[in-house]
């Protein structure tokens, strides 16, 4: 379709939606782009938490086809936010698709803190009817277009929440009345989960019953070391780890003796290219994974100071996180620290001699290789957490990300 005239509908549906929410400064807004799934190679999606240094205005929604307002939770079998001031940045948030109306502005539910009530809700059919039920009243509230599922995780304990084998099960029968309720409203709306990026994950859903009624699963192919792991290594890693490629290093004999020997004998390093094989060999359709980049980084000290920092002992825990922004703004070939290029994981790191520091992260060129891969594998898309760690400046990770995608001509 012609661009010029897709703007012009743009701007149309723009301020056919300002007059609906009847909000005055949403007139103003003008369109930037139009920039959906339809439009694009991949769906772009964003998950995005409401921060001080991040308000709605200023992301670059054009740039995208879908973003999450993070999160609501499980509460008494209802879906609620916990902070009632949630609410009006939700609505802030809606209000951006006058800049896109291709955008679909979605929410999540859950996240690594929030799953706490999901297995009891999920747990019988009453329970779930009064969940699915606030869903759609919520939906409908904010005028939302979809919900994303970020149960962390069915089976599995996850931060330390209740858990029961059944969740295999509840979790699919959650999915199906979801999906059902949703397309009884008349409106496509977008109904996606959150999935570990790891193999025994799926050994607790019913995964090939479960994308029967999910549009995307969104692969968090991040975390991938956990912040107690005393070795240093790649988090959010595209390109497959075999162990063979680990021989030689001083993680290998950690891997041995902690993991191998150990209650995971079969066990493998991370890897997007290694979790989206192990998808599509369980039958999921390729065109509804959506694999995950990471906008912040994870940082260790290391123990023994040689070579570069990869795959040496770290001196304790993880410690701590690192937006995106911040690397680059002070990190990145900066300050003492060098930033190195693992063509094998296909990803960046960084590590300072005098303070011991590494950091693994994504950065501009990792990003825009991870949605080349989903371009080239015809994959459903690439998302991201969280969009207000990425900086502000030109050429940032969402940049990338897009200039890879972009607009299908």
């Amino acid at each position: 379709m012609n661009r010029i005239f897709i703007l012009i509908i743009s701007g149309i549906i723009a301020l056919a939606y300002s007059c609906r929410t009847g909000d005055q400064s949403a007139r103003k807004l003008e369109v930037e782009n139009y920039f959906s799934v339809d439009s694009s190679e991949i769906a772009v999606m964003a998950y995005y938490m409401a921060r001080n240094n991040y308000a709605p205005e200023e992301i670059p929604v054009g740039k995208l086809t879908h973003i999450i307002f993070s999160f609501t939770q499980v509460i008494d079998n209802k879906m609620v936010f916990r902070n009632p001031e949630s609410g009006e940045k939700l609505r802030q948030l809606v209000l951006q698709k006058q800049r896109n109306p291709g955008l679909k502005v979605m929410v999540a539910c859950g996240g690594w803190g929030g799953s706490g009530g999901f297995s009891d809700m999920a747990a019988t059919e009453e329970n779930r009817k009064i969940f699915v039920e606030s869903v759609i009243d919520f939906i409908n509230e904010y005028e939302l277009d979809g919900l994303d599922i970020d149960w962390e995780y069915p089976g599995l304990p996850g931060i330390g929440n209740p858990f029961r084998a059944e969740d295999r099960e509840n979790f699919t029968a959650l999915m199906k009345e979801l999906r059902e309720a949703m397309d009884a409203t008349g409106k496509k709306l977008t109904l996606t989960f959150a999935a570990a990026g790891w193999d025994k994950y799926f050994d607790n859903i019913e995964t090939v019953e479960v994308m029967k009624y999910a549009d995307y699963m969104n692969l968090m192919t991040y975390d991938f070391v956990g912040g107690n792991q005393p070795f240093t290594a790649h988090h959010t890693n595209l390109g497959f780890i075999s162990i063979d490629d680990l021989e030689g290093t001083a993680y290998m004999q950690y891997i041995n003796d902690s993991i191998l020997n150990k209650d995971e004998p079969d066990w493998q390093p991370r890897s997007i290219e290694g979790i989206v094989n192990f998808c599509i060999g369980l039958g999921v359709d390729k065109e509804q994974l959506v694999i995950g980049a990471a906008f912040y980084g994870k940082s260790w000290k290391v123990g023994t100071i040689r070579e570069n920092g990869l795959y040496l002992p770290a001196r304790g825990s993880q410690r701590g996180w690192l937006s995106y922004a911040a690397i680059r703004d002070s990190m990145e070939n900066k300050n003492g620290y060098n930033r190195y290029w693992d063509e094998k994981a296909k990803a960046p790191y960084i590590f300072n001699m005098s303070d011991s520091l590494f950091i693994t992260y994504d950065d501009t060129l990792s990003v825009k290789l991870k949605a080349r891969y989903a371009i080239d594998n015809n994959l459903g898309g690439i998302m991201f957490w969280e969009q207000s760690q990425d900086t502000k400046e030109e050429n940032s990770l969402l940049d990338a990300i897009f200039n890879e995608a972009g607009n299908k001509e």
